[in-house]
């Protein structure tokens, strides 16, 4: 019996391992739980051969997957904490400069405005030749009205 627990002790430290290995080339798949789980069972069962076929051994695999899990959900939450999504909602942009990338036309949402990164479909009360600066008057779900800029000479 004690050759079946030290063969099976280090199979389950070679599993543990591939799985830890495993773990550190694509993260995120939570096999830090079963390899860490395996290899201190390999390990116990190395050292003492007797419990690893006794009952001692699904406590000690539950006493080590508990915290071992509740670790890794930790680590993972640190290592990529949540970040706000990037999304501009066109109220935002009120007030905002942009320049006309397609004809704006009253009534008419074809035209486009590119404010900062982002392009818009713009609407205006007068036509907007492409390249015109444009001063953001207003919104209505996915679309901009746009006014021309007024530069002031100094």
């Amino acid at each position: 019996m004690s050759d079946l627990a030290t063969s099976l002790a280090l199979a389950f430290v070679i599993i543990g391992i591939l799985l830890l290995i495993t773990e550190a080339v694509s993260p995120g798949t939570f096999l830090v739980v079963p390899g860490t789980v395996l290899l201190i069972l390999g390990a116990i069962g190395l050292v003492f051969p007797e419990i690893l076929l006794s009952w001692w051994s699904p406590l000690i695999a539950g006493l080590v997957m508990i915290p071992t899990t509740i670790l890794t959900i930790k680590f993972y939450q640190k290592l990529g904490a949540p970040i706000p999504p990037t999304t501009t909602v066109s109220t935002s942009l009120i007030g905002r400069n942009g320049t006309v990338t397609v004809k704006v036309i009253p009534g008419n949402l074809r035209g486009k405005v590119r404010v900062g990164s982002d392009t818009w479909s713009a609407t205006s009360q007068t036509e907007i030749e492409v390249g015109t600066k444009v001063n953001i008057v207003g919104s209505e779900g996915v679309h901009v009205k746009v006014e021309p800029l007024i530069e002031e000479d100094n």
